[in-house]
């Protein structure tokens, strides 16, 4: 996988302000704010750097206010870290090609994995199934 790894005047010049705010400095977006991807077959990828990070059959209804999947594509593009601020200790999610912060993982979700990936719209793209071009 390469690497992607950019300025912050760059990262600023390619997202929207939202995006920027959340996928380059740990925000969160409001809740409910972003649930207004196509419930047809698809994938949703980094909006940083279009890698694919979750696939529509993995989504599910949390009730939460935030896109949920119970597991990523890729365990090799989305990766882990601890998330120790607001006085907690989270599991941060991030995507692995560039970085950017895309939610947090509960072990609250549904099975087979038990886990809830609690994710910001704006730090994805959906790409529907039939409009997938190759990579």
């Amino acid at each position: 996988m390469e690497k992607i790894v950019k300025s912050d005047a760059e990262w600023r010049e390619q997202l929207s302000d939202l995006a920027y705010k959340v996928t380059r400095k740990h925000g969160t977006e409001r809740a409910g704010t972003h649930e207004d991807f196509p419930k047809g077959p698809g994938s949703y990828k980094c909006v940083c750097c279009n890698a694919p990070v979750f696939d529509q059959a993995h989504k599910f209804e949390s009730g939460t206010g935030w896109p949920s999947f119970y597991q990523p594509i890729d365990t090799e593009i989305v990766g882990e870290s601890i998330d120790r601020s607001f006085f907690m200790k989270r599991t941060e999610v991030h995507c692995n090609r560039c970085d950017a912060h895309l939610g947090h993982v509960f072990p609250d979700g549904p099975q087979p994995t038990g886990l809830r990936y609690c994710i910001n719209g704006v730090a994805l793209t959906f790409e529907p199934e039939n409009e997938k071009v190759p990579e």
